[in-house]
């Protein structure tokens, strides 16, 4: 979501990123594109990343937006707002958010680590490990400059339970996820809740990530154009939007 509308994530490119077109509805308002989600695809799981709030533009921009999305039946909203503090967290549990995510593109201090899931609820708390191709995205330096398997070792001896593997240079890509680092991940970290976005490209992706035991997928490319449909995935319970 960026500037009050939805846009089409490719690659990480934000600059670029242009008003959603979509096989499943003719609008880009939020609200609209959430129900289409809930309705005609029977998800009720929607993963909102506010761009606005991400890049720096003040958080909870989209607060409006947010807080009638939460009052939605059937809507559970997962968030990225660009927060990394324990009251910026409960602010957003406060209006209605069910599942807040703490990235570390916008994570500026290491002990905010270690704090957060101290201090919060951390059934309701998502890490996500933001990268491109394969380096992790960081405003905390000793983050960035981990490999992902490390900073893994450190989020689950922090307390983190449920951790999303985003790749932003495979978002809307189309070109499959990083399926070596998703083996490496569910064989030495096998009691994390794991999630997988970026790349998801068919059905047989997230058939294949369901063997390999990941609790849930972000997808969005694959459902507007159309190549993920109602009855492929009415067997699933692992896709969040």
């Amino acid at each position: 979501m960026l500037n009050g509308q939805v846009v089409h994530a490719v690659k990480g490119q934000r600059t670029h990123y242009l008003p959603l077109e979509s096989v499943l509805c003719n609008s880009h308002d939020p609200l609209i594109v959430a129900k289409t989600f809930r309705d005609r695809l029977g998800l009720n799981e929607i993963y909102i990343a506010d761009l606005d709030a991400i890049q720096g533009y003040g958080q909870i921009r989209h607060r409006e937006v947010i807080e009638n999305l939460a009052c939605e039946e059937k809507m559970n909203l997962i968030l990225d707002a660009g927060v990394s503090d324990v009251d910026s967290i409960h602010t957003l549990f406060d209006i209605g958010v069910r599942k807040v995510i703490v990235g570390s593109e916008t994570l500026r201090l290491w002990t905010s680590v270690q704090e957060i899931p101290s201090k919060t609820d951390r059934g309701r708390l998502v890490f996500s490990l933001d990268m491109r191709s394969g380096k992790i995205l960081s405003q905390c330096p000793a983050f960035s400059d981990m490999p992902p398997m490390k900073a893994l070792e450190h989020l689950r001896f922090a307390g983190w339970q449920e951790i999303l593997l985003l790749d932003l240079k495979r978002v809307g890509s189309r070109e499959g996820v990083d399926r070596s680092l998703v083996s490496d991940v569910k064989t030495h970290f096998p009691d994390l809740d794991l999630l997988v976005g970026g790349g998801i490209s068919n059905i047989e992706d997230l058939v294949e990530l369901e063997t390999m035991g990941v609790a849930g997928v972000l997808a969005a490319t694959a459902f507007h154009n159309g190549t993920i449909m109602a009855r492929h995935i009415c067997n699933f319970g692992t896709a969040r939007l």
